[in-house]
């Protein structure tokens, strides 16, 4: 059911979503969303649904639950469900007590130069500096700091990284010839320029 006081295009939005777990199951064709874009999909519905059950089974990392499965469903390979499993986890604990959802922004790396405080943000911010070399030093999945990662980028209130490019991220982190950890430390040091138009 949906709340009457949302807008028509997320009332759609939430009612295409109704059986996620027959959309997690089935495969992509081209032109359709990736499956990183699905799960990001899935989890943003929850918010914008209110479905504060299935996020705070989401924020319990060990509980065999249906939001948790159903997440992992999405992984393409069987290998990655847990990346699957841990993009769900972070999502839901930044949106703990959110009612908007942030499908978020870039990468890890560009998601962490946004973390600061007055006296700098990113590469200016020794904490910041800290969490970029603890996550890109890491040989396994480094979930511990990426949930410290994705605490302090909510305790900043600035924009999360994009869930769908960082469930992407995360399959990819052990895999040869990928190169996250070097993308994620040159999003993190690397000013992003606007360009001029000349109007």
């Amino acid at each position: 059911m949906t709340d009457p006081h949302l807008p028509p295009e997320l009332q759609a939005l939430i009612a295409e979503g109704a059986d996620d777990v027959a959309v997690a199951t089935k495969s992509t064709t081209p032109g359709e969303r990736t499956r990183p874009e699905q799960l990001s999909r899935y989890l943003c519905r929850l918010v914008w649904a209110h479905d504060t059950g299935a996020l705070a089974n989401l924020r319990r990392p060990e509980a065999l639950t249906e939001p948790r499965l159903v997440a992992a469903n999405f992984s393409p390979e069987e290998e990655h469900r847990l990346a699957y499993e841990k993009v769900a986890f972070l999502f839901a604990r930044f949106h703990a007590g959110r009612s908007r959802a942030l499908p978020g922004s870039g990468s890890m790396g560009r998601a962490l130069r946004r973390i600061g405080g007055p006296g700098g943000r990113g590469p200016k911010d020794p904490g910041a500096t800290r969490l970029l070399d603890r996550l890109v030093a890491s040989h396994e999945l480094p979930l511990r700091h990426l949930q410290h990662a994705i605490e302090r980028a909510r305790a900043c209130d600035v924009t999360p990284p994009s869930w769908a490019r960082l469930a992407d991220d995360l399959t990819k982190w052990r895999s040869p010839g990928e190169s996250v950890a070097y993308d994620w430390a040159r999003d993190f040091y690397t000013p992003v320029f606007r360009s001029k138009r000349n109007d």
